[in-house]
């Protein structure tokens, strides 16, 4: 699991037998369910829910690398890979408890925008330094642009 260590939010999920689908496989859509959560509890580290700005997805990705069966527990690793003027670029690695390694990674960008007008709009200065600190806490330094 040192794969995990260089995310400093990590989300313990287990796999709920509704998970999977006709072909007995944890369903594609699954895995976007369990980065949201991941993507949620690191937005939470950042208190950014207190603010005045919502942060919305712009793209988001998923490259399945090996079926996940139930049961099995998944931990969910979210970093920020880059931070832009408005946005920033997150990566989210999904490890299996069963499998012992790597099921799946993500990406998604995410766009901040003003909870009353839906404009887009710069990082607030607080959120951006709780980023860089929180992703500092395992040695991770961002590409800032």
């Amino acid at each position: 699991m040192k794969e995990l260590s260089v995310y400093p939010v990590v989300l313990k999920q287990t796999v709920a037998w509704g998970d999977m689908d006709a072909f007995g496989h944890v369903n594609n859509v699954q895995y976007y369910r369990y980065i949201e959560s991941a993507r949620i509890a690191y937005l939470m580290a950042l208190n950014i829910f207190d603010q005045d700005i919502l942060t919305v997805v712009a793209s988001s990705q998923c490259k399945y690398l090996s079926p996940v069966f139930y049961p099995d527990v998944l931990h969910i690793g979210a970093r920020i890979e880059e931070l832009r003027n408005s946005a920033f670029r997150m990566h989210y690695v999904l490890w299996s408890a069963t499998q012992n390694q790597v099921v799946a990674t993500g990406e998604a960008v995410m766009v901040c925008v003003d909870k009353l007008t839906s404009k887009k709009l710069n990082i607030p200065d607080t959120i951006r330094q709780k980023i860089i600190q929180l992703e500092q806490s395992v040695d991770h330094s961002l590409i800032s642009h």
